[in-house]
């Protein structure tokens, strides 16, 4: 098969679909416009974030058997279309979700020590003790959204804390030893720490508005290593001003560009981010909770084994 790249991955990916008689094709540059008028030539795609595999990128694909999402989730493709066509979709969920989970936690523990903002202080000659006092997790409820890879990745990694962890998700029976799956108003009712592991669907994009917010019955603390669109940013200051939310870590944002690579224009940022941006108790990190480098690692490994499964 003829395999086209058009994002960088770990030189495994090219190696092992070598080794199984594939004939690679990189293309890191090239516009979409210009990829679509090739794209026929190609049985495989591998891509990352670099553009949308929309309907009419698929239609001239007239030859695709499959696309390999080299990250979680598949929202940059037209699933549904993808599938009428018979394309098989291989996305990769399994090679970064301890990364995610890791970050998570660290997000989590750097927010409730005050640990980006202690080390701005002592680094400027401030020495603030009590300023810098910390909360502890223990006897804490974490309540996780979306009990797929990544929320299970991280509710194994809370194993080490006197917590109760809950979970919530729209599939029944995905609770474990690490999570009791419950509804949400109960979700609602307990939660101390808020942690976000779902796609971004129709049904998840801003999902975190105010009136979702408002229906928790204590103030909690919000972390978002999902996507940026479930979370409604204006709404997140309102109630970061109102200490409904009492801080939170965001590695993703509703207003981040198709490809994370790239960097904000100062010029044109939103009111609200220019908030959290100025906010202690709010901790970013630029999308990298699944960005390791054993991840990289594995998430090529993870769609070669996908594919060999497949098609060899």
């Amino acid at each position: 098969m003829k395999v086209l790249h058009v994002d960088t991955n770990h030189p495994l990916l090219l190696k092992q679909f070598e080794v199984l008689g594939f004939k690679n094709d990189e293309d890191y540059s090239s516009s979409k416009e210009q990829i679509e008028h090739r794209i026929g030539e190609y049985d495989g795609i591998t891509i990352r974030s670099r553009f949308t595999i929309d309907k009419e990128f698929i239609k001239k694909a007239k030859n695709l058997k499959f696309i390999g999402r080299v990250g979680a989730g598949l929202e940059n493709i037209d699933v549904a279309y993808a599938k009428k066509k018979n394309i098989f979709l291989a996305a990769a969920p399994e090679g970064n979700r301890n990364a995610v989970g890791e970050h998570t936690l660290g997000m989590l523990l750097s927010l409730f020590n005050n640990l980006n903002k202690a080390n701005l202080e002592v680094r400027n000659g401030k020495w603030d003790r009590e300023g810098n006092r910390g909360v502890e997790l223990d006897g804490k409820t974490v309540g996780i959204i979306g009990y797929g890879n990544m929320g299970k990745a991280f509710a194994k990694k809370l194993r080490g804390f006197d917590v109760e962890v809950l979970c919530y998700d729209i599939v029944g029976g995905v609770g474990d030893e690490n999570a009791r799956q419950v509804g949400i108003m109960e979700l609602q009712q307990k939660t101390d720490v808020l942690s976000l592991h779902v796609p971004q669907t129709p049904e998840t994009t801003g999902m975190i508005n105010n009136n979702f917010i408002t229906a928790f019955q204590k103030p909690f603390w919000l972390l978002n290593t999902a996507r940026g669109k479930c979370v409604v940013t204006q709404d997140l200051v309102t109630n970061l001003k109102s200490k409904n939310i009492l801080g939170a870590g965001l590695d993703v944002l509703e207003y981040e560009k198709t490809s994370f690579e790239n960097m904000f224009d100062d010029n044109s940022l939103p009111e609200a981010f220019k908030y959290l941006t100025k906010s202690e108790n709010v901790l970013f990190t630029p999308h990298v909770a699944g960005w390791t480098v054993e991840s990289k690692e594995k998430l090529a490994q993870t769609i070669v084994d996908k594919i060999k499964e497949r098609f060899c």
